[in-house]
């Protein structure tokens, strides 16, 4: 069976290598995304662009470090940008 692949962006990356938010809605998008994570990616072909890499290497060393350590394994596919 082919597994089917799925593009994460930096949001998700985000939400998953945050500490944890008191605010109630950041709190629930939170777990939604490791929940989602941790059950349904496994069964994922994950794949990130290198715009993604870009923007989750900005910031803080720490949580830099904590968003690239989640998609390490991940393929990443060269992003094209439309032309105007």
């Amino acid at each position: 069976m082919v597994r089917q692949t799925v593009y994460i962006e930096s949001t998700v990356i985000s939400y998953l290598s945050a500490h944890r938010s008191r605010d109630i809605v950041a709190m629930a998008h939170q777990q939604i995304t490791y929940d989602w994570w941790n059950i349904a990616l496994p069964g994922l072909d994950p794949y990130i662009s290198q715009i993604v890499i870009d923007e989750i290497s900005r910031g803080d060393e720490e949580a830099v470090r904590r968003r690239l350590s989640a998609v390490d394994q991940f393929n990443v596919h060269k992003s094209v940008l439309p032309k105007n």
